[in-house]
């Protein structure tokens, strides 16, 4: 009997599978061997110190998540209750903008707005009666991450707004609802059910944040899991803390998922506003200017640092930068990792895609198989696992087999390109999912498949999608930190990378300068994606 041949998109979602596997799981391999290993170290590295460490990682995350999602709530609606004015749609892509900026780049714009020697440092030590500290420490890390979650917070409850039927708006004009009993029975019900998603959200990216707690941190007393790991290894060289330091970072954050996903919470945002629906409603003269001072202190605070990153940029000497031989090698370095951490991306979605879909139109009905959810749902748990800790996993299990900074661009763009993935993935569904149900009866009829199927069939559709989410996963990948941070060396410098260094080393105009053009590269990028993204739709 003639054996059928196994369809070639099958085996692209297994390798797939099989790549994601076999990063996570060698990471995790490394951690279990150094355990084994030494088990006396390891165990001795649950002391006091990181009970310390476990606190302030959750104190910081709690705190910066109250301090993001409360106000944003207000400002959202805010934003609702006045749909149309001059200037909304340049305050939603304004508040895009720290999505899309680097790190690294944000914390270097605070440290020269409110540093010890920051634009703000005169007036504030005026204001105090002494000179002005700086913003290091836990002050420091909660400013950086109100500055990055409030606009995202925003733009989620925003959206969450938008979902409310334009009936109930119509309703509430025809009873009389005053402005609070809009809030109490049309805004907060849609308000309160995206609550838990967007906290858990905000939650969890400050619980893993590593690169604004490494620049801002301030000490051993300002310390998260993440940036312990990193110096654990990079610093002390003591693999046994570092692996106690990444199987409680590892079991926190499976934990924290646990509970948000009990609570309902969904940490996977997505913040692309849809249509506002039509108010009927008009807000008193006294709301207007309350909405407007809420409005205007938001926009202050988020372009502040941008402008501090701006003006601090331009005080360098770019020229010099330009030509400088570590800057321009950087800049490259940076570019062709970022570049094949996205083909990386886009290589492992596309893959994926083809083979849920594929499966979904075998399956007549029922159940989906454990391969069908694994290339559906299963490919966005690699976000449960930092980067931090499977490159620390990596870097244990390879520092006695070979160079491990050699090995600091294949581990880059591996790591890089599969946590890029799953926005990727997002950003290409819809439109492969739309192009194969119009194709695939088609392509049958014509007998394309593979290559040719691509090219003559599905490009036209794909195109602009495949380059929106190219453009982003680039962008991710060009201002990422926590991988070459490990690995990175002399040899192998990202601007990232560099510009950690010439703030390590207070050459503070060098770092604004090369703060200055990641930005601008990187902001190009999302820009790209964003455009290509609205010509799609």
């Amino acid at each position: 009997m003639r054996r059928i041949p196994a369809d070639p998109r099958l085996l692209g979602g297994a390798l797939a599978l099989g790549m994601l596997a076999v990063l996570i799981g060698g990471a995790f391999v490394g951690l279990i061997a150094e355990g084994a290993r030494n088990p006396q170290a390891a165990w001795a590295a649950f002391d006091f110190y990181l009970l310390r460490i476990i606190r302030f990682t959750l104190l910081q995350a709690l705190l910066s998540t109250v301090l993001a999602v409360l106000p944003a709530l207000v400002v959202a609606r805010a934003l609702s209750r006045h749909p149309v004015f001059p200037g909304r749609q340049l305050i939603l892509q304004l508040f895009a903008v720290p999505l899309a900026l680097p790190a690294i780049v944000a914390a270097l714009g605070l440290l020269a707005l409110l540093g010890r020697a920051g634009f703000l440092a005169t007036p504030l030590g005026a204001l105090i009666g002494e000179p002005w500290p700086g913003i290091y420490g836990l002050s420091g890390i909660l400013v950086a991450h109100v500055f990055f979650n409030l606009p995202m917070a925003t733009r989620l409850f925003l959206e969450a707004l938008q979902t409310i039927p334009t009936d109930q708006h119509r309703l509430g004009v025809q009873l009389g609802f005053s402005a609070s009993n809009t809030f109490r029975f049309i805004e907060w019900p849609a308000l309160r059910k995206a609550l838990p998603s967007v906290a858990g959200l905000v939650f969890m990216l400050c619980v893993t944040s590593f690169t604004l707690v490494l620049t801002l941190g301030g000490g051993p007393r300002a310390t998260t899991l993440e940036v312990a790991i990193y110096q654990a290894l990079r610093f002390d060289f003591d693999p046994a803390r570092a692996v106690a330091l990444t199987l409680v970072q590892l079991a926190l954050t499976v934990v924290i998922l646990a509970v948000l996903s009990r609570l309902g919470a969904d940490t996977a945002g997505d913040a692309n506003l849809s249509v506002a629906p039509r108010r009927f409603d008009r807000p008193n003269a006294r709301e207007r200017m309350i909405n407007v001072a809420l409005l205007v202190v938001t926009v202050v605070f988020v372009v502040s640092p941008l402008a501090a990153i701006v003006f601090a940029g331009l005080f360098a000497d770019l020229q010099r930068l330009a030509f400088e031989t570590s800057v321009r090698s950087a800049t490259v370095t940076s570019l062709w990792l970022a570049f094949a951490a996205a083909t990386v991306a886009i290589a492992l979605s596309f893959a994926l895609l083809r083979t849920r879909h594929l499966l979904q139109s075998r399956r007549p009905g029922g159940r989906p198989s454990l391969f069908e959810r694994l290339t559906d749902r299963g490919a966005g748990y690699v976000l449960v696992v930092p980067p931090i800790v499977i490159g620390a996993g990596w870097f244990i299990l390879l520092r006695t087999m070979t160079d491990l900074f050699a090995l600091a661009p294949i581990m880059a763009i591996t790591v890089n390109g599969v946590m890029a993935m799953p926005f990727a993935l997002r950003l290409l569904r819809p439109a492969h999912d739309d192009a194969a149900t119009r194709h695939d009866r088609l392509c049958a009829s014509l007998g394309l498949t593979g290559w040719n199927r691509l090219r003559l069939i599905d490009w036209p559709s794909l195109r602009r999608p495949l380059t929106s989410a190219f453009a982003f996963a680039m962008a991710l990948s060009l201002g990422d930190l926590g991988v070459i941070a490990l690995f990175g060396s002399d040899a192998v410098k990202t601007l990232p990378y560099l510009l950690l260094e010439r703030m390590g080393s207070y050459r503070t105009a060098d770092a604004a300068g090369l703060g200055l053009f990641l930005a601008a590269l990187t902001l190009a990028l999302m820009l790209l994606s964003d455009r290509l993204g609205r010509s799609r739709r």
